[in-house]
């Protein structure tokens, strides 16, 4: 079992353009390099180059595109979308978090009937657009009982007035997908806005990173019948069924951190010598390597058995929701413990601004706490184990991707 390396990748993948498209990206960010990465990490710098790329190739567009709304050249496709989920980690989180965000805007638009909609969110992804996903408030973080973005009815459609909160994407994403009520009925409402509307207003950047983590309000935003993607039970289940799929991404990014993070410890202790001795000669470094290299390889293995079940999926098959919220809890949860155990491999040197490893142990904690906490996911594991473990159904067994 090995871990993913930029300069000898072999993940397999069944088509030639995937794995294509997959050593492009890298390529990407070793000709741009860590110094580069960096400094644009330090200056807080839009990553306007990796969007640019990725418009150039189609990446998003070709990996976002599920096959019936594409060109014949797309699809949707859970084992590679994890591979470049550690990927984008293994370089840096704000690269991963806007391709993520991405992913959770599109969630309720591709679960839509609302075809038109769908058709301009394929236009939008071929053109190389981002997209939003305003669920979070700021009073009420995701919980979407209580909702305060509400649709009041107007001529033949609605305006839609309100906040929402910790809104990756939302300073250029032309579809947002918004999530509200309507004031007469009560009832759940998913609609799309535009950044580019003069009734959205863009209040500001809650975080001070690489980022845009928006903080917007609508102000008497027409919504017509056309813009809205769901209502009712649906608009709520697309929300929760989003999350489900988003979420799983989070252990794919700590993976990419971690494995990252493993080189620079192991390389800087290697070449180290106190005592007349190599630090990686000491018994205590071998333990702590040792340690970090098991939980992070069983991190890896653990993702590519819940991309298996995130595959299988269906209405009939529920076991992804067992193996899902411990990809997304556990998995993260040990990414914060691998890179405490390579902290005492790295020491001091984890502090200096020219390592991969300094912007690592910053971000790695954001994981375990985003698309719902570790409570939350602990809540739900507790909730599928006794079914899973005492009283299974039967499906049949799930082949491996080689």
């Amino acid at each position: 079992m090995h871990l993913f390396n930029p300069k000898q990748y072999d993940r397999f993948y069944p088509d030639k353009e995937s794995a294509e498209l997959i050593q492009k990206t890298i390529n990407f960010f070793e000709t741009k390099g860590k110094k580069r990465i960096k400094e644009d990490d330090s200056k807080r710098v839009w990553y306007r180059d990796f969007l640019d790329f990725q418009k150039q190739e189609q990446l998003f567009s070709k990996f976002l595109t599920p096959t019936k709304e594409g060109d014949g050249t797309t699809r949707w496709d859970t084992w590679r979308n994890c591979g470049l989920n550690e990927i984008l980690g293994f370089y840096g989180l704000a690269y991963w978090y806007t391709w993520q965000v991405s992913i959770l805007g599109l969630g309720p638009i591709w679960m839509s009937k609302n075809e038109n909609l769908r058709k301009r969110a394929a236009q939008y992804l071929k053109d190389g657009e981002i997209f939003a996903f305003g669920l979070s408030e700021k009073e009420h973080g995701a919980d979407i009982y209580s909702t305060d973005m509400v649709l009041t009815p107007h001529g033949d459609g609605w305006l839609a007035n309100g906040e929402k909160y910790y809104i990756g994407n939302g300073n250029e994403a032309k579809m947002v997908s918004t999530f509200g009520r309507f004031a007469d009925t009560n009832e759940y409402a998913f609609f799309v806005s535009n950044f580019e509307h003069k009734q959205y207003e863009l209040k500001k950047n809650v975080v001070d990173n690489q980022n845009y983590v928006a903080n917007f309000a609508l102000h008497d935003y027409p919504v017509s019948k056309d813009d809205i993607l769901e209502e009712g039970t649906e608009a709520w289940d697309a929300a929760l069924n989003t999350i489900n799929v988003g979420k799983y991404n989070l252990g794919w990014a700590s993976i990419g951190m971690c494995t990252h993070s493993f080189y620079e410890a192991i390389n800087h202790a290697s070449k180290r010598n106190l005592f007349g001795k190599f630090v990686t000669d000491f018994p205590h470094i071998k333990m702590l390597l040792t340690d970090a290299y098991a939980r992070l390889v069983a991190m890896r293995l653990f993702g590519w058995r819940s991309a298996d079940y995130m595959r299988a999926a269906s209405a009939e098959d529920r076991r992804y929701l067992l193996f899902n919220p411990i990809m997304k809890m556990k998995v993260t949860t040990q990414g914060e413990e691998v890179m405490n155990l390579l902290w005492d491999v790295i020491a001091a040197k984890g502090f200096e601004k020219d390592t991969f490893f300094e912007m690592a142990a910053r971000d790695i904690r954001a994981l375990p706490k985003l698309e719902g906490t570790v409570h939350v996911n602990m809540a739900l594991i507790v909730k599928f184990m006794p079914n899973y473990f005492f009283n299974p159904g039967q499906f049949p067994p799930i082949k491996q991707m080689s």
